[in-house]
């Protein structure tokens, strides 16, 4: 936690994306919720800001988040919502993002939706635990011709629960990307993340190639048993020996 509020920056400054007229912007629609946040640092950094305006907490979160994972702070990624129920990302279309057509490119449109599914899983995860990111499906069926894209990543209560619940498993976000600006009357892009989270334990584990050692070690008494139990006893020459030898005492 103290190396997330460190990162909080002393002065705003000018260089995060101009947000678009609300007027421009579709509703979204916010999942209702009667769960509390868990605990862990980035639920501690949001309770921090929480009183801060809208606008402010946004430009504090951004910076924040940046620091904490430099690439996506390097493309101008602003983080305009994050709930635990929904996380809302932006990008506005400037040059450093752009492909050789002057569109946002499509590592940027992905880098996005991965922003997005990502700290919304964060949001949800406990703290002795570590996400990963799995694969990815996305169809750039037409391309940002202009101004802002935002990325929109919402779990459910019942996700939510799931994710907790689950000490060691994966989820499919789906993230929805909505041209701002856009004159097309085309559906938004939808990508899905497939990410995983295991115990922060058994990741050092695997680090350390304890893990491999110990899965081979049960791997071998595992074929062992199985092998015993599947093989019927056979009697072999000294066996038949022995009844040979007590047969002979027993006539004397």
């Amino acid at each position: 936690m103290s190396g997330l509020l460190k990162k909080l920056p002393i002065k705003l400054t000018s260089k995060l994306p101009a947000n678009v007229s609300d007027n421009t912007r579709p509703p979204v629609e916010k999942p209702n919720s009667t769960l509390k946040p868990i605990s862990n640092q980035f639920t501690k950094l949001l309770s921090v800001t929480k009183y801060l305006p809208a606008s402010a907490r946004s430009s504090i979160l951004s910076k924040a988040f940046g620091k904490v994972v430099p690439y996506v702070g390097t493309t101008g990624v602003y983080y305009e919502t994050v709930e635990p129920n929904q996380v809302v990302v932006s990008l506005n279309n400037h040059k450093s993002v752009q492909n050789h057509i002057g569109t946002i490119h499509a590592v940027a449109i992905t880098l996005l939706a991965e922003t997005a599914t990502g700290f919304i899983l964060g949001l949800n995860l406990p703290s002795d635990r570590v996400l990963l990111i799995k694969s990815y499906s996305v169809n750039f069926h037409r391309p940002i011709k202009k101004g802002q894209v935002a990325a929109i990543a919402s779990l459910t209560d019942e996700q939510r629960l799931d994710i907790l619940n689950t000490p060691k498993g994966e989820m499919v976000i789906p993230c929805v990307i909505h041209d701002r600006e856009s004159d097309s009357a085309r559906a938004p892009i939808v990508v899905e993340m497939t990410w995983a989270w295991i115990p922060k334990s058994e990741l050092e584990a695997r680090r350390q190639g304890k893990t491999s050692e110990t899965t081979t070690t049960t791997e071998a008494a595992t074929d062992l048993s199985a092998d015993t139990e599947s093989k019927p006893h056979t009697e072999t020459e000294s066996d038949q020996q022995a009844v040979a030898k007590a047969d002979t005492v027993e006539t004397k």
